[in-house]
């Protein structure tokens, strides 16, 4: 095995990496504070992937200016699923919740599918074929700037949960549903910032994800996967759990693409997932229940 071959395997998957974070933090924020599974988070972010190419196509804003206004729109989308849907069924048994996430992912994908179209697409951006090297290895300027981009977002979102009082009041919320209740906190409106925010988090990733990656309707089942995959790993609810499992899974992917095939690469992924699983049921970063 060609050694330059595998570093360039690791720094790559490094690199893509931070749009696994910063997709699984999302999802992982969503669950942590609600208990509610969004199986809608791959086709959200497929959404998000879409806006951006409307607005590189229509409007000439690169990707990576244009992910703010992908977050933003995302962001409104989520609020209104929350209040419109998830709402209702916050308190209902898991198997309905699983029903109705189920549901909003086929709506959005066939949208997206009468929208657009069932080819794959993918946006143009200047930074997807620059490169710099660094000796033997190459590092590709979008995956670079995508990492970035994704770390800032998560750190500012950490810092949003840990740092202000709408943060500690959804962590808080999260902790306790009820004693947060009790002191008068407007918990279907926490609940609401919540699942927005994450929506926003994904809907940033599409944006970011989408001068990289071939897309197209059908690509939110394999990114929800891949969702549920780094959450399990990092810890269901734990936001450095989501952080260092998505740099985990990208880099087992990129390995496995390098020491096998690209089509196999999810093979080191999920057993990577089988692995932890076997000696940290809660993940790396989950807590046991009691």
């Amino acid at each position: 095995m060609d050694l330059t071959l595998v570093m360039q395997g690791v720094l790559s998957g490094l690199l893509f990496g931070g749009v696994y974070s910063l997709m699984a933090v999302g999802l992982t924020l969503i669950f942590g504070v609600m208990r509610v599974v969004n199986f809608a988070h791959g086709d959200m972010m497929v959404w998000g992937m879409y806006l951006a190419y409307m607005l590189a196509t229509r409007a000439g804003v690169d990707p990576y200016v244009s992910f703010l206004v992908c977050a933003a729109a995302l962001f409104a989308l989520g609020l209104l699923v929350q209040r419109g849907l998830v709402d209702r069924i916050v308190d209902a048994p898991h198997e309905m919740q699983i029903l109705l996430m189920l549901g909003v992912a086929l709506v959005l994908e066939n949208v997206a599918l009468l929208a657009f179209g069932p080819e794959p697409t993918r946006v143009r951006s200047p930074l997807a074929s620059a490169t710099l090297w660094l000796g033997p290895v190459f590092v590709d300027v979008a995956r670079l700037v995508t990492f970035l981009v994704a770390v800032t977002l998560t750190s500012a979102l950490g810092a949003f949960l840990y740092r202000t009082d709408l943060g500690r009041t959804i962590r808080a919320a999260a902790d306790n549903t009820y004693g947060a209740l009790v002191i008068g906190t407007d918990v279907r409106r926490v609940y609401a910032v919540a699942f927005g925010v994450g929506a926003a988090c994904v809907g940033a990733a599409g944006a970011l994800v989408s001068p990289i990656l071939p897309f197209q309707p059908s690509t939110g089942l394999s990114l929800s996967v891949a969702s549920f995959n780094i959450v399990i790993i990092g810890g269901m609810g734990s936001l450095l759990g989501a952080f260092v499992g998505g740099l985990l899974v990208s880099l087992a992917e990129s390995l496995g693409a390098v020491f096998l095939k690209p089509s196999l690469k999810e093979l080191f992924s999920f057993s990577l997932l089988i692995v932890i699983l076997l000696f940290r049921p809660a993940g790396l970063f989950g807590r046991r229940s009691a």
